[in-house]
């Protein structure tokens, strides 16, 4: 049976909910989010390591780093079906990756091209956020948001994730 896209109305009111339930510390979830993420950076570099240095030591930190990684996605992602804990592991990966690359443009001073992949990071880690709390069907998610219309995984995100407000 095909659900049904939520209206603004709906969505608001689940962002609501959410946030209204003591059970569930976004600001803990957030901080979660970008560990995970930054083991999965770690993931990359001990196996970069293993092979230019040709020592195996790396891949044994590997190992250990993902099922660290596994455990906290774990508590993040309880309940999955088909490849959302894939897709929530490579959605928090690019967007590490991209706050890298952006990170790096604004060091060369390139400074519109970073705010530019920044923004892209931010919407990666939205659709994240989006696939996460399962607040809205992936083929109903819009790029732009009009009052009224329908919200972007990045309203939803801006609304529902306040790490200030503990």
């Amino acid at each position: 049976m095909k659900s049904q896209p939520l209206s603004y109305d709906q969505l608001l009111e689940k962002v609501r909910l959410l946030k209204q339930d003591r059970g569930f510390d976004l600001s803990m979830e957030e901080d979660l989010s970008i560990a995970v993420m930054n083991l999965i950076s770690l993931e990359e570099h001990f196996f970069l390591t293993s092979q230019k240095t040709g020592k195996p030591y790396y891949l044994d930190l590997l190992k250990q780093t993902r099922e660290i990684r596994k455990q906290l996605l774990a508590r993040m992602i309880d309940e999955h079906e088909g490849e959302t804990w894939c897709i929530c592991k490579h959605l928090l990966s690019s967007t590490m990756r991209i706050m890298e690359v952006a990170t790096k443009l604004q060091t060369d001073k390139k400074m519109d091209e970073a705010k530019k992949m920044f923004h892209t990071a931010y919407e990666v880690y939205s659709l994240f956020w989006a696939v996460r709390l399962k607040l809205i069907d992936l083929k109903n998610v819009k790029k732009s948001s009009h009052p009224k219309g329908p919200m972007s995984y990045e309203d939803i995100v801006a609304k529902l994730v306040d790490c200030c407000k503990e």
